[in-house]
């Protein structure tokens, strides 16, 4: 083989000293408060486990790709988002990334929440638009960033998650659209991705037609893979003809389209998602008098603790009670807003809840 470039060694080293380098590993057995199954529909066989269509799809949907089964689910979809239509990506990341790679154009502007996912981060930057960040869930910055640059661009487009991927706190949906509302050339998308099935259709539910573009992303909550840009009619043809991370990459197969399908078909029964609001408000209760822990109605909760040290020690401390859960660390978060995250599920018992919060206490 031959040698690396040493910036790669450097980043390596550097990331290695500071106690930061990723790495990949095999999640022992354990108590799940890690996975992003909140629903539990992957975990508990809900989903279809074997399927007599092909394996691969047998190319983009440009080409060879493309199924009568795959419209049908886009369909139902969009009927079920209230939408005019709906187009199936491969994850959330390639549906990201397509929308903000080609929608902004070079006389607009994106105006992102601090703590937008990276994907959307990755897609505004292969645009041409401009883009400014505004503080966290902050209206009086937003709003100040409307005024100053909303008569220089054609258009100005707003991205929120409506849950966010960390905190598991709430974008204020309502008072963006009453500010969206002020100007004319001001359009809203929302990342959906950890509300849908927590929160039923999602936290845009009743306000669809004020979204220009919502995202849905199904490795979450839905147990499975893919994701699904919803809007108008002409969104979706615009999309074919132009996110590239729709045209150039193979179709999912038909055994991941009819996963999404039963997916949506078990939300509608609505059993999973009680079980996981109960275990949520249990959650809540049991934590209340715990300062550190973020305010969040989601499945996911985190505790800050302030330090890289601190998150890795709590983390290694639940593990050796064969207790999974993820610490988060700069600079994945801020510094000083490391954390300890847990998600919860549908299938978590209230003993195992209830154990969880006592090593956290003790």
């Amino acid at each position: 083989m031959g040698t690396d470039p040493s910036n790669i060694r450097n980043a390596l080293k550097q990331r290695q000293e500071n106690n930061l380098l990723r790495t990949l590993s095999k999640h022992f057995s354990g108590t799940d408060f890690i996975s992003n199954d909140y629903l539990g529909f992957s975990k508990l066989g809900l989903l279809a486990k074997n399927s007599s269509n092909a394996s691969g799809s047998g190319g983009s949907r440009l080409i060879s790709g493309n199924s009568d089964f795959i419209e049908e689910t886009e369909k139902k979809i969009a009927t079920f988002h209230k939408a005019e239509s709906a187009l199936v990506f491969n994850s959330g990341y390639d549906a990201n990334v397509g929308i903000f790679s080609c929608v902004p154009q070079k006389n607009d502007v994106v105006l992102m929440d601090e703590l937008i996912h990276a994907s959307i981060y990755d897609g505004v930057r292969l645009s041409y638009a401009k883009h400014y960040k505004f503080k966290h869930n902050d209206m009086v910055d937003l709003k100040d960033l409307l005024h100053r640059h909303h008569k220089s661009f054609d258009n100005v487009f707003v991205s929120v998650e409506s849950v966010y991927s960390m905190d598991g706190d709430e974008a204020p949906l309502k008072e963006l659209i009453k500010l969206k509302e002020q100007y004319k050339n001001v359009f809203l998308i929302v990342d959906e991705a950890h509300a849908i099935g927590v929160f039923g259709k999602g936290l845009s539910g009743g306000m669809e037609d004020k979204f220009f573009a919502r995202i849905y992303t199904y490795g979450k909550a839905m147990g499975c893979h893919g994701a699904a840009i919803v809007g108008s009619n002409e969104l979706r043809n615009y999309l074919i003809n132009f996110a590239r991370s729709f045209i150039y990459t193979t179709a999912l197969p038909d055994h991941a389209i009819a996963n999404i399908s039963i997916a949506y078909d078990l939300l509608k029964e609505n059993k999973q998602q009680l079980l996981l609001r109960e275990n949520i408000d249990h959650f809540l209760e049991k934590v209340k008098d715990i300062p550190s822990f973020i305010k969040s109605r989601s499945a996911i909760q985190c505790m800050v603790l302030n330090s890289n040290e601190n998150a890795t020690a709590i983390e290694d401390k639940l593990k050796k009670k064969n207790i999974l859960s993820k610490a988060v660390k700069s600079p994945t978060v801020k510094e000083g807003r490391e954390r300890i995250r847990f998600c919860l599920h549908a299938y978590n018992t209230i003993k195992e809840i209830d154990t969880l919060v006592k090593i956290l206490k003790g």
